[in-house]
């Protein structure tokens, strides 16, 4: 597959702290959308942590479906919820700590089998892997839904 590039643009004005800026994207999916420091959550728009947030939950969903169909399975959803921690360190604001939380349906996966895809989704992640933070998860299949032919077996 040949290489590819992405850009956004983003326009800041101010302090880190009293500032604000507006960000762009050609696919204007971001169009001056409005953003602001990550902890100051009572401007209207999002922050840089948010945005790695969806970066990383969007990439591991789509490196998930990869690794389920590596392995022969189809996976019909996954919902994933990545939660980035920001500290205040010696060195400054930092990302410190990514939760991926994940639950899927995957009709005829085996647990063990999806527990190891999503491993090697975390793993094989390219947002996980530009990442200098401790990347934890949680990763469960959704209940089965009984279908008409279990549910007749279960009333006799």
């Amino acid at each position: 597959m040949k290489p590819y590039t992405r850009k956004a643009s983003v326009l800041w004005l101010g302090t880190r702290q009293r500032g604000k800026g507006a960000i762009s994207t050609p696919s204007d999916v971001l169009k001056q959308a409005p953003y602001a420091s990550g902890s100051d959550i009572k401007r209207r728009g999002t922050n840089p942590p948010e945005l790695i947030a969806a970066a990383h939950a969007s990439s591991f969903s789509m490196t998930l479906a990869n690794e389920l169909a590596k392995a022969g399975y189809r996976s019909r959803q996954i919902d994933t919820t990545a939660t980035v921690t920001m500290e205040d360190i010696a060195a400054g604001w930092t990302m410190t700590q990514v939760h991926l939380d994940v639950i899927a349906t995957v009709p005829k996966v085996a647990q063990c089998d999806f527990i190891d895809a999503a491993l090697r989704a975390k793993v094989n992640c390219p947002i996980s892997r530009s990442l200098n933070a401790n990347i934890s998860m949680r990763a469960k299949l959704s209940p089965r839904r009984p279908t008409a032919k279990n549910r007749k077996k279960r009333q006799h």
